[in-house]
């Protein structure tokens, strides 16, 4: 549904005495602030937390629905038990309102370019302890230098992510492709591709140059996991029905740095490996595994900030530091 639509839907979807003679509502019998407050009620389907992301209190938020049940004519949010539930008319209304407010944000952002030498903006992002230490961190190395007003917030990847980046609490998620079933239904750029490598001590004493798939199989194995989430090399070799001594699991962001003096194994990210493989003691390897498939890392954004000059120039910088490396071109 594009804005001009989802404006038209609103001026024409409720109360007969608020119209006027066009035949639309008389947008100045009614308070246009009252659908950022829906718009994040419905996000947040709680008052407590809709009135601290407006950073209100929460008699006032309390009000404001008082006041949208009244527009409205219908309850909109009902409490079931501990929870509150959208009543219909509010889901309905929920898709027309956001592209309503998306569209107004759209209009009032192209009024002014965006200058990073000089802007005073935070960008929030989604992002695992690998992605945060091999990519983002050049990236706030740079900025701190080409643009010193830009501050980033990086939160881990929690199970709720897509509902993190659909309810507007991050401005980007970055996460690999395949871990993430819904990025259609956002705006999303690949970023780069990076491959599995086998990765052991650098004096491990059973093996050399290369290691054989019997070796891979029977020697002491590190899983790698995200939090309480099995990692997409497990998840892969499960499929293949590559079987493993497992004894360890571990962060894969951390799993790297636990193999020096031990004869255990595991498979990191290329680029993880290289860039910290000195400091974990560790080497590389090519797996014994040749249908082990790479994994494709995105970012994926909202409508909302889709045409934002300020998001758009933060995308385009994490386009072009993919792009600088080139094993990891797209």
């Amino acid at each position: 549904m594009t804005p001009d639509i989802a404006i038209k839907q609103f001026l024409t979807m409720r109360r007969i005495d608020e119209i006027n003679y066009s035949g639309l509502v008389d947008l100045r019998r009614v308070d246009l602030n009252l659908l950022v407050a829906f718009d994040m009620l419905m996000i947040e389907r709680s008052v407590t937390r809709a009135a601290k992301r407006l950073s209100i209190g929460q008699s006032a938020m309390s009000s404001t629905l008082s006041r949208l049940r009244k527009l409205f004519n219908d309850p909109l949010l009902t409490r079931e038990g501990r929870v509150l539930v959208a009543t219909p008319l509010a889901e309905s209304l929920a898709g027309p309102v956001r592209e309503l407010l998306t569209g107004i944000e759209i209009v009032l952002s192209q009024r002014e370019a965006f200058d990073p030498t000089t802007a005073e903006r935070t960008f929030s992002v989604i992002a695992n302890d690998y992605l945060t230490m091999t990519f983002l961190q050049p990236l706030i190395a740079r900025l701190s230098v080409e643009a010193p007003g830009i501050r980033l917030n990086i939160f881990p990847t929690g199970d709720d992510f897509a509902d993190q980046l659909r309810g507007h609490r991050a401005d980007l998620l970055v996460m690999p492709r395949e871990a993430f079933e819904e990025h259609e239904q956002f705006p999303h750029r690949v970023l780069f591709r990076d491959r599995y490598l086998v990765a052991v001590d650098k004096n491990h004493p059973e093996v050399g140059d290369e290691i054989t798939l019997e070796q891979f199989t029977s020697l002491p194995y590190l899983a790698a996991s995200s939090g309480h989430l099995r990692g997409l090399s497990e998840m892969q070799l499960d499929f293949l029905g590559v079987p493993r001594n497992v004894e360890i699991t571990a962060g894969f962001g951390m799993a790297p740095f636990l193999l020096s003096g031990t004869r255990l194994i595991t498979l990191v990210h290329e680029r993880l490996g290289r860039r910290i493989g000195e400091a974990a003691g560790i080497r590389l390897l090519e797996p014994p595994i040749p249908q082990l498939q790479p994994i494709t890392e995105i970012m994926a954004w909202t409508n909302r900030t889709d045409r934002d000059p300020g998001h758009r120039w933060f995308r385009q910088c994490l386009l072009r530091l993919a792009e600088e490396e080139p094993t990891s071109r797209p």
